[in-house]
């Protein structure tokens, strides 16, 4: 497995170091990690609400943060989003004492939620010496990345094209009271062209190849993170450095649910 494949229309990228070890066991789970060194910033306001875990769960929530640590995950911005979001409280009761292992869990409709070595590492990578200020998510799921990244961001656009799921996000939101994400109901695969240009897109289903419209809704210096194929899979970075020019690197092996057009009610 090449450590740092790479295509790129203009510009300069950085490197990627991958680290091998991990084999999927369901969509949204990783095979294997990159490192990228990051900078931290100041931390943003908490999302935290009453779960159903009690004092466990902020232990629980703490072995993980410092397992991702471990793992390479280095910003504290995201670190401190990870300790603040209530990961059970996005999952079926029933699984809620896993809420914090290192595993991808379903929701329901097909889906997952990431495991949170994988939401922590697309968001690191994707915010890597960057403070966003409006970010869009594709693929809202439950919501739990979208907490996160509103961490990371004043603004945070999520859509959802499962009727389903973007009904449990909402009750998610309203539950936890997190009134800073704005969630659409509609198809990922546009974007939302009237709230572009966004400082970062993270799509969390993968596709054969990452929609042009999407790439044209990042901002310039913008990035891109994606995951990308069909049976074989491997996160994508895209940055815009220009009004039609776009960097690429692939970075490591990944497993997600497939990307796809329209909405289902």
């Amino acid at each position: 497995m090449a450590a740092d494949s790479r295509s790129r229309k203009s510009g300069q990228p950085w490197s990627a170091s991958a680290l091998s070890g991990f084999s999927p066991a369901n969509s949204n789970t990783r095979i294997s990690a990159s490192r990228l060194p990051l900078r931290a910033d100041a931390a943003a306001p908490s999302l935290r609400a009453p779960g159903n875990l009690g004092l466990n769960s902020e232990r629980q929530r703490a072995a993980m943060v410092e397992r991702l640590r471990r793992q390479g995950i280095a910003d504290e911005r995201v670190l401190r989003a990870m300790q603040a979001v209530l990961r059970h409280s996005f999952v079926d009761e029933a699984l809620a004492s896993r809420a914090y292992d290192d595993a991808a869990l379903p929701i329901g409709f097909a889906q997952t939620i990431s495991q949170p070595w994988v939401v922590a590492h697309m968001i690191q990578t994707v915010l890597r010496d960057r403070m966003p200020r409006k970010i869009l998510e594709i693929g809202a799921g439950c919501g739990y990345q979208a907490a996160v990244l509103a961490h990371c961001a004043p603004e945070v656009h999520s859509i959802e094209r499962i009727q389903g799921l973007y009904d449990l996000a909402r009750n998610n939101f309203q539950k936890l009271k997190i009134a800073s994400i704005k969630l659409h109901y509609g198809d990922g695969m546009r974007g939302l062209p009237d709230a572009a240009p966004f400082d970062a897109i993270v799509i969390a289903a993968a596709g054969l190849e990452i929609p042009a419209g999407l790439r044209l809704q990042l901002a310039v210096g913008g990035r891109l993170i994606a995951p990308e194929g069909g049976e074989e899979q491997r996160l994508v970075l895209i940055e815009r450095t220009g009004a039609q020019d776009w960097t690429r690197i692939e970075l490591e092996p990944v497993r997600f649910v497939p990307l796809k057009a329209g909405t289902q009610t």
